[in-house]
């Protein structure tokens, strides 16, 4: 478990400063996991309160299945370390990734009436895993924010189940949240989802700008 804990460690680390330097984990913002193994469950978690821009490997927390730190590191796990752990169980994923961007945020709260936005025509969807044409429409749910975690993790896997080919999902006035079977897969999965949220807001943004003129 040491030599895979320490090779994802420095994976999410290098993930955390690039999303930092995207301007989608600023402050403290988000979080990070990925699975080291299976049977027992132990996962690699970002801890809370750490400046993201600033993680080290050494950092990292090794957590199990309800969320405890089962590692020699100190620092206090993240309080959606049980958001991360469903999603592992519900996909079988090998990574969770969460962000905070701007565009992300502001999406998750003006769609929030609809449960969801519809991502459609895109080239970029095709970065998704699965998706092999631009006419592909994504569906990313929406849920309401909350700080009562164990609830929260019950809502996203309702979510996730009744969602099966969802790439991730937003919480609103939150932000984003998506998986991967590698790391690779999950950050490729939030590189493209956060590219696509950015190009909805800035369209609805241009055609706003339009309407006053006329």
């Amino acid at each position: 478990m040491s030599n895979d804990f320490e090779e994802l460690g420095a994976g999410l680390a290098a993930v955390a400063r690039s999303f930092h330097g995207r301007g989608w984990l600023l402050g403290t913002s988000g979080n990070l996991s990925a699975v080291v193994q299976r049977e027992p469950l132990r996962i690699a978690m970002s801890p809370s309160g750490i400046d993201k821009g600033e993680l080290t490997p050494d950092q990292l927390l090794a957590i199990d299945e309800n969320a405890r730190i089962v590692s020699e590191h100190g620092g206090k796990p993240s309080d959606e370390s049980l958001l991360h752990i469903r999603i592992v169980k519900e996909r079988g994923a090998g990574a969770v990734l969460h962000t905070h961007s701007v565009w992300n945020t502001i999406l998750s709260d003006l769609y929030s009436s609809e449960g969801g936005v519809t991502i459609a025509g895109y080239e970029m969807l095709k970065g998704l895993e699965g998706v092999r044409t631009h006419e592909h429409s994504e569906w990313l749910p929406i849920i309401d924010n909350s700080q009562d975690m164990p609830a929260l993790a019950e809502i996203v896997g309702k979510t996730l189940n009744a969602n099966k080919a969802a790439h991730g999902f937003l919480l609103r006035r939150h932000g984003l949240y998506s998986w991967g079977d590698t790391l690779a897969h999950a950050k490729r999965h939030i590189e493209i989802l956060e590219f696509l949220l950015e190009a909805m807001g800035r369209t609805a943004l241009i055609k706003a700008k339009e309407q006053v003129w006329l």
